[in-house]
Parts: structure tokens; sequence; C-alpha cells
């Protein structure tokens, strides 16, 4: 266990601590928005990454994002959910750690973020870092103090 008064906690890295790829779910960026709602909806998520077939980073894909691209002028228009790609309205300005950053930057990244995805030298997506995992994390450091 890492303890929060030794330099252990400063030497983490990212990867360390991360969701691994295989088991965060995205879409890719071909996809229309009936299929990237349908995955939100299902996982009942906000946010998603959005991936090309290599599986590099591209951006992300919310329920927000998605919903704002099909309101018209009098009503919601569900028919353009199949006939608008992810790509068209995805947030490719994100956040992003890599995954040797230390876990100190990771910290700070997650204040203003659910969420931040991880990647490689080769901008391949190779998880999250969550700030549920940083909170667990700490939690168990702060008991482990009091014991």
């Amino acid at each position: 266990m890492i303890s929060l008064q030794s330099d252990q906690l400063l030497e983490a890295t990212v990867g360390q601590f991360m969701i691994e790829a295989d088991k965060v779910a995205h879409v890719q960026i071909g996809n229309n928005l009936e299929h990237a709602l349908l995955v939100l909806t299902k996982t009942g998520y906000t946010a998603i990454p959005v991936l090309d077939p290599s599986y590099r980073l591209h951006g992300l894909i919310g329920t927000n994002m998605i919903m704002n691209s099909i309101f018209g002028l009098e009503r919601i228009e569900f028919e353009k959910l199949d006939q608008i790609t992810v790509e068209e309205v995805m947030l490719t300005d994100i956040p992003r750690l890599h995954i040797n950053d230390p876990i100190m930057k990771g910290f700070g990244m997650v204040i203003n973020n659910g969420f931040v995805c991880v990647e490689n030298d080769e901008q391949v997506f190779e998880g999250i870092f969550t700030r549920r995992v940083v909170l667990k994390e700490l939690n168990k450091h702060i008991r482990s103090l009091n014991k």
C-alpha cells in the first residue's frame, strides 16, 4: 500500500490506477448518433470516448452533445439520429493523460472532470483515470493512517 507520508504516492503513475480500455464503453468515429445514444443509455454514462478502428483517441461524445444536435425549432428531430455521425458532434478538445504521467497530474485533472482519457505515445487509448478511483484510493490511505 502507498503511504501518504512517503514519496511512493508521488512516484506512482496514472497507468497504475486507471480503468483499462477493455473495460471502458466507447464508440467509433464513424458510428451514428443513434448508436452512440444507445451505448450511453445502456451503460448509464453521460460521456464516453470516441476511437478510430486503430483505437486512437479522437474525443468524447455525450448525451448533451447528441441532444443539442437534434433539437429543432419546434421539436426534437429524432430522425436525425441515424443521419449524423459521432465525428460531426464530438468534443475534440479534451483533457488527456499519458499512461506514464505522474499520478499527481491526474489528481489535478479529475478535480474538474469525472474522468480523463489515458493514451500511450501513439495516442492509442489505454483507459480512463476516474475521480472515483482517486477518491477510493485516498479513502483507503486515510483509513490506514488512522489505524
